[in-house]
């Protein structure tokens, strides 16, 4: 079955969070992401407090960007949720924006090197393994979790280009596809991804995660224009969704046929009301999904 979800936005104040959360918990939304932008809130404190808001919600960051933390405390930081909310939550990694990693001194030469070895070593961390690592980037002695998962939690990545996708299929275990990525575009990331995991002999499940961006209501379309422009991707066809359920249901069922396993619905920028918007994609957009 094709997994819905929606979007926090994280340009909301965090104490809009509790209410949103409540009502994806209410109306039975399944998954509920959140963003690590900077400077905004930070991932996995929203994620804890939505998690021991709900008992049934699953959520997710997508993503960490790993230039701004060292992986001993990506996997504490993992851990902690994986063992305090089994099977609820949904930790991802990432390059980060590069600008904002520059404005912060934490930008990296090889972003794709540092962002091999983080994974390597925080699914390592995550198995309960005790790990060194002479990196380029990570580099850890002799350092094992005290309390790692009972079962090692799924790491994702946040991938864009052809060398960061094939990156997640070798080392992690979904990939995070930003609004911006066309259904075209999703089938190409489906067949990288692949050849990184064939490249690495890997047959276990990975899941394609892919973000859409959607308004509803009377300006819909005018929103969800807007939003497209201000990314830069309003010339990209097959983006976004707007309407009623409907026509949202048939996007998402056009990335599903592209290969996605999950379609997370993001609302624009000018969305007045984040619950109702949570409320739509759990009680409308849903049950036209299969």
């Amino acid at each position: 079955m094709t997994e819905l979800g929606a979007v926090f936005r994280p340009q909301l104040p965090p104490e809009r969070l509790r209410e949103v959360v409540r009502v994806a918990e209410g109306s039975g939304l399944e998954q509920l992401w959140l963003w690590e932008d900077c400077f905004l809130e930070g991932g996995v404190s929203t994620a804890a407090a939505a998690l021991a808001w709900s008992e049934r919600l699953r959520v997710g960051v997508g993503l960490l960007p790993v230039p701004l933390r060292n992986v001993a405390v990506t996997a504490m930081e993992a851990a902690s949720l994986y063992r305090m909310f089994p099977g609820r939550a949904t930790v991802g990694v990432g390059h980060g924006v590069q600008d904002w990693m520059e404005q912060v001194g934490a930008r990296a030469e090889s972003p794709l090197t540092l962002l091999r070895e983080h994974l390597d070593a925080l699914r390592a961390l995550l198995r309960g393994e005790r790990v060194t690592r002479r990196g380029r980037y990570v580099r850890l002695d002799g350092v094992a979790l005290d309390w790692p998962p009972a079962q090692a939690g799924d790491v994702f990545c946040g991938a864009t280009g052809p060398r960061t996708l094939r990156l997640s299929g070798e080392a992690a275990d979904g990939t995070i596809l930003h609004a911006g990525t066309s259904p075209e575009r999703v089938r190409e990331a489906r067949r990288l991804v692949d050849e990184g995991r064939a490249a690495a002999g890997r047959s276990d499940p990975h899941r394609l995660v892919v973000y859409l961006v959607a308004a509803t209501g009377a300006d819909a379309r005018d929103r969800l224009h807007a939003e497209l422009v201000a990314e830069g991707v309003a010339d990209v066809p097959g983006l976004g969704a707007a309407g009623e359920a409907e026509a949202v249901a048939e996007a998402v069922l056009r990335f599903v046929e592209a290969g996605a396993d999950s379609v997370v619905l993001q609302p624009t920028a000018g969305e007045k009301d984040p619950e109702g918007f949570v409320r739509f994609v759990a009680e409308q957009v849903r049950p036209l999904v299969p």
